[in-house]
């Protein structure tokens, strides 16, 4: 599952994607002036604004997610050993993407060195 990611990077994913959302729409409006002339002045207006509006909603989305990332607890990450920080009781690591929880009834059992054991060590 290597396509999914950590709560604090698709939030942060969803951020980008609306500045970048914002940039296009403004720079969409600003062509509508070589396009249409007199009328492209009042659509480089009403475009300009709805990207501003995204710029903004974007800058928002960013300061959330940085007030959820400080208050976030940080664990190591059994796979890779990175530091991670975990939003939830489940979420992904930043690095590896394998699912953590800190609920012991949700975690999966590990192997002990009995069930490790090969079959000609047991004989």
């Amino acid at each position: 599952m290597k396509w999914k990611a950590s709560k604090i990077s698709s939030m942060r994913t969803w951020g980008l994607l609306l500045v970048l959302v914002g940039m296009g729409l403004m720079v969409f409006g600003t062509a509508g002036i070589l396009l249409f002339g007199q009328v492209g002045k009042i659509i480089a207006a009403v475009f300009m604004v709805f990207g501003l509006i995204g710029c903004f909603v974007s800058m928002g989305v960013y300061f959330w997610v940085g007030m959820l990332s400080t208050s976030a607890p940080v664990i190591d990450c059994p796979e890779c050993g990175k530091r991670t920080k975990m939003l939830g009781e489940t979420d992904r690591c930043m690095y590896c993407h394998t699912i953590l929880t800190l609920n012991p009834t949700q975690a999966t059992e590990g192997t002990t060195q009995a069930d490790a054991q090969t079959p000609l060590e047991t004989l």
